[in-house]
């Protein structure tokens, strides 16, 4: 799933491709924004990113991706 970050004062997006499900991801900016700490996410590749909760302006969730097994065309 494709992750968009806008960051305060910032003119350029934060775009991670994760794993995580939407709810997951869900779960850790509300608890960034209430607590006014870090979201950390961690990306399909194993790379963390932190951006701190109080600098969050939107968070954009992409749709959920289902693995795909195989070689597919198209």
């Amino acid at each position: 799933m494709e992750i968009k970050i806008g960051v305060l004062n910032v003119p350029t997006q934060v775009i991670i491709e994760s794993d995580e499900s939407a709810e997951q991801v869900r779960a850790k900016v509300a608890e960034a924004l209430q607590t006014g700490g870090l979201l950390e996410l961690t990306d399909s590749k194993g790379a963390t990113t932190l951006v701190p909760g109080a600098q969050i302006g939107f968070v954009e969730l992409g749709i959920e991706s289902k693995h795909r097994v195989g070689f597919g065309i198209g």
